[in-house]
This record gives C-alpha cells, structure tokens and sequence, in this order.
C-alpha cells in the first residue's frame, strides 16, 4: 500500500479503531468456499479518553509481543489454500500488495514515532526522522518472512505471483530492487500505480488491476494485503487481511 496516500494525523487512536473494526480475525473470507478468519492479538482501545502516547505504546507493545505470530497466522493459512487450489484452477495466481505485506516498513515508522514524514533525508536510523519517499530508494526494506515463505510455496506448486502495489511508477526500479534483496525471487508481475491516474480511490486501482491480470488468462486464487483497500472489491479470489493497526488507508 502506498503510505503517501493515507490519511496520517497524530491521532493514531483512529487508526487502532478502524483497525478493530475490521479485524475480528486476519483472513476475511470472499467466497464461501474460502477459510474462515484466523483470530488475532490486536489490543483493544483503552476504556475513557483515548491518549495518544498510551495508543504508541499499545502499539509498540503488540509489535514486539504479537505481532510476527499474528502474520505467521494468517499467511500459513494463505499457504494451505494456496497449494490446495493450485492444481485445481486454469493458470492460479496469488496476488500480494507490498507494503505491510511482503515488505515491513518498521525500520521507518518506529523512527518516525507512527508519523508519516514525506519528505526529507533517512540517513540517521534508528533516529528520525525519515523521509518515507527516501526510504523507499534506499531499497532496504526486509521481507515479512511469513510471507515470503506464501510467496516460495506459491511458485513451487506452480503458482504465477503477482504484486500489485500503490507505489507510484517513479518507485518501480527501487520496489524491484528491494523485492530482489529481500529474497523474493522470480515473481511474474509487479504492478505499480501511475504517478498521476483518475482512479478516486486505491480499491477501484486494484480492483481494475486484479481484473486486468484475469483478463491475461489468470485465475486469482488468494489475494493478501495489509489493508482493506488491497482486498475489497471483486476479482480477488479468496482474500487474506494482513494486521496492520500501525495505520490505516481509506
């Protein structure tokens, strides 16, 4: 998902909400047919006013206590479906978003202390701040390692992998290096948005994208991503929510 699009105040209360309000369970199931959601650890908002001090450290705290056991959780369910379905449709595919999904940018939102910096240099982590834009380019995001291990079961069944991602066009070349350093290896597509399109929303882009790789031949067997709007619309096969109460986009 790209993180310049999202609506980031210093309200983070508001996205553990919205993150609560849709996250009963990771795996949020489109056909029937599909696995039922997989339970996670997001914290609950504090009773009484909501501090913003108090949700970074809720925040924090489930980072380093729960959070990589809730990733494990809903991509190994992702893994079974995967290789369940794959000799079952005409030319599967997965489909991953990037951000938050194959790739952590934590290195960057801890320095930033859940801010959202645009601009501006990176040169100083652990410190802050750091341009998310320059962050990008330097290509050193790590893998979610859950979900590289969707993505190596995925192409050993004979699964087509395809990454479609907010990230702007004028990041492609920096996304593809840093897909190559975080070990994801032979991927069929990666589909970056245009830095300047008419799409009103990030759901209606993905969506047009997912049905433009239907209409390649593809069948879309499972889609993961850390937010809504990677998931919501048609054309997505099973859908897989990825936790991420960090942020939110609309």
């Amino acid at each position: 998902m790209k993180r310049t699009e999202r609506n980031r105040t210093l309200l983070i209360a508001a996205s553990v909400v919205v993150s609560l309000a849709t996250a009963p369970g990771l795996a949020l199931a489109a056909p029937a047919d599909c696995p039922a959601p997989v339970p996670n650890h997001i914290p609950e908002p504090p009773p009484g006013t909501l501090n913003v001090g108090t949700i970074k450290t809720l925040l924090r705290d489930y980072h380093d206590k729960y959070y990589n056991d809730d990733l494990a959780a809903v991509f190994d369910a992702a893994r079974k479906l995967v290789e369940q379905r794959a000799s079952q449709s005409k030319r599967p595919a997965l489909v991953l978003d990037i951000d938050e999904t194959s790739l952590t940018n934590w290195p960057n939102l801890a320095a930033d202390d859940f801010g959202f910096v645009a601009g501006g240099s990176c040169d100083v982590l652990p410190a802050g701040p750091c341009g998310f834009n320059r962050w990008i380019l330097k290509s050193s995001a790590e893998a979610i390692e859950p979900a590289r291990k969707l993505f190596e079961a995925a192409k050993a069944s004979g699964v087509a992998v395809i990454f479609i991602t907010g990230r702007p066009d004028s990041q492609r070349d920096a996304t593809i290096i840093n897909l190559d350093h975080a070990g994801y290896d032979g991927w069929t597509e990666l589909r970056t948005r245009p830095d300047r399109d008419n799409f009103p929303t990030v759901q209606a882009y993905k969506t047009a994208e997912r049905i433009k790789v239907e209409a390649e031949g593809y069948t879309i067997i499972a889609n993961a991503g850390d937010q809504m709007s990677d998931i919501d619309g048609e054309h997505g096969g099973c859908t897989f929510k990825v936790p991420n109460p960090f942020y939110f986009i609309p």
